[in-house]
């Protein structure tokens, strides 16, 4: 054993990129302690009750409300003594653009050897970022109910066709799966069916980066009882069915928006130049078209409760001195709901060098216990569990704090491409997202809001990942990718890629 700093003891265990090996031991001193107790339930509830009020107007990107959640993180940053991280203080402005669809001419018709189906425009909305002329493609149905055929289409049997779905506010794994296969596909367009009565959203729109090619299936939202019987008729997988469709250029308005960055600067003369990214999305949905009743999705859990708990981790371990070895960011993304546009910019133009970042933990949906599939006290998960050896570090701090960190049979890996850790992972840094609750009612609902977080146990899950993250920065190692498990293999080659 050797003292790696005043603040903590670690057995240092040798570990190699080929294996997961036992990562350091944390043993907890004093004013580590001190700094970790000072992770508690009220802060993250005064923060959370800020972020997801609705004055913020469920913080949609671009918007008003998502401005004001950028200062009001940066303000905190700040308050905690965390250097700023951006090329604004502690903004990181991306130029991006707004794709509003122009309702002129659009047009959607299915046609079988039976029967044709033609969409009343009114009940259509696109987020096309392109116009789009689609003339007789085969139809692919998508039932996302269908367990083995979500599990088991291949991008070949969708590619060039047009996919049609069934809207599902609540999600799933099923429906993540699939949309995940589907961001790796190229179909000419998803076509997603809502059986209610009125298209009531707003007018559907789309977030695009100038200066990436657009990879992403146009998307069209049909809305209707007769669009609902015409999809219940269709076989699942390949159909007898063609579909015809014709969107408008849509109008594109330039806007900035800002990924927020905090560091805080590591004590050790070489490792400093090191760091672990702690990450959270700050924006949500925004608000339904202006009537009656609750109207804004506040996105208390996805993600203010992970953009919360950024920054009450933030204003804990900047209280130590000295800071731990390696140097720790604290960033919150943009975004993320607009297909991790934030993340991705970030992965693209780097605060910090990403030879030079060792791990980033995720944080997303750690404040609610009301799991779907049971509660979820003193438990957390994380994606691509054993993907790295990122898992050890936090399961040993849980074992230190009360925590017990697991591996879902089937959501860790599921899920694993689902949040602004990927982002990270393509270009080869370990990296992983932690949550309480894979799936919560209310998820991508109305009712997501701040009065249903279990604050004691987010503050409990909180002193963990603080653990983990000053373990993980004063350990001479860093985190490695698990090169015997064979889904980590295309983030190791990107890893092995980028460096020189």
């Amino acid at each position: 054993m050797r003292k790696t700093s005043a603040l903590i003891v670690v057995c240092l265990t040798c570990l190699c990129s080929s294996q997961i090996a036992a990562p350091p031991k944390p043993s907890i001193s004093g004013e580590l302690q001190a700094a970790i107790d000072l992770v508690r339930a009220a802060p993250l509830r005064g923060d959370l009750s800020f972020l997801a009020s609705d004055l913020l107007e469920g913080r949609d990107t671009p918007s008003r409300g998502l401005d004001i959640a950028a200062e009001y993180i940066a303000a905190q940053f700040r308050s905690a003594g965390l250097e700023p991280g951006g090329d604004d203080g502690y903004y990181q402005s991306a130029r991006m653009a707004v794709s509003e669809p122009n309702p002129e001419g659009i047009e959607l018709k299915f046609s079988r050897p039976e029967a044709s189906f033609t969409a009343d425009p009114k009940d259509l909305q696109s987020d096309a970022s392109a116009a789009l002329d689609i003339s007789r493609e085969p139809v692919f149905k998508l039932d996302v109910n269908d367990s083995a055929l979500v599990g088991g289409f291949t991008a070949g049997q969708v590619e060039g066709k047009v996919v049609v779905t069934e809207f599902a506010r609540g999600g799933g794994a099923n429906i993540r799966s699939a949309l995940g296969k589907l961001r790796e596909a190229k179909p000419a367009a998803i076509v997603t069916i809502d059986r209610r009565t009125s298209n009531d959203q707003q007018p559907g729109k789309r977030l695009i980066d100038p200066e990436m090619p657009s990879g992403r299936a146009p998307r069209i939202r049909l809305a209707g009882p007769d669009a609902a019987r015409f999809y219940a008729v269709l076989k699942a997988g390949p159909t007898d069915a063609f579909g015809s469709i014709h969107v408008a250029q849509p109008r594109q308005t330039p806007v900035s928006l800002h990924n927020v960055i905090g560091i805080l600067r590591g004590s050790d003369p070489a490792l400093k130049n090191t760091c672990i990214l702690l990450t959270a999305h700050y924006d949500h949905l925004g608000r339904l078209a202006d009537g009656p009743g609750d109207r804004i999705y506040n996105g208390a859990n996805d993600d203010g409760s992970g953009t919360v708990s950024v920054i009450e981790v933030a204003r804990a371990l900047a209280t130590l001195h000295p800071h731990p070895r390696r140097s720790i960011v604290f960033m919150t993304f943009f975004g993320e709901e607009e297909g991790l546009v934030g993340s991705h910019y970030y992965a693209r133009h780097p605060a910090w060098p990403l030879d030079k970042t060792i791990a980033q933990l995720n944080l997303e949906q750690v404040g609610r216990t009301d799991s779907s599939e049971g509660p979820q006290i003193s438990n957390a998960t994380l994606t691509g569990f054993d993907y790295s050896d990122l898992s050890g570090y936090l399961s040993k701090a849980g074992e230190l704090t009360g925590i017990k960190l697991y591996k879902h049979p089937h959501n860790s890996d599921a899920y694993f491409r689902a949040s602004d850790n990927l982002s990270l992972a393509e270009a080869g840094v370990p990296a992983h997202t932690l949550a309480v609750s894979f799936e919560f009612p209310d998820y991508h609902g109305l009712g997501d809001e701040w009065q249903k977080i279990d604050y004691d146990n987010m503050a409990k899950v909180d002193r963990m990942i603080a653990l983990a993250l000053v373990t993980v920065a004063n350990s001479d190692e860093p985190v490695h990718w698990n090169e015997k498990n064979s889904k980590a293999e295309p983030f190791i080659k990107a890893g092995k890629e980028r460096r020189p």
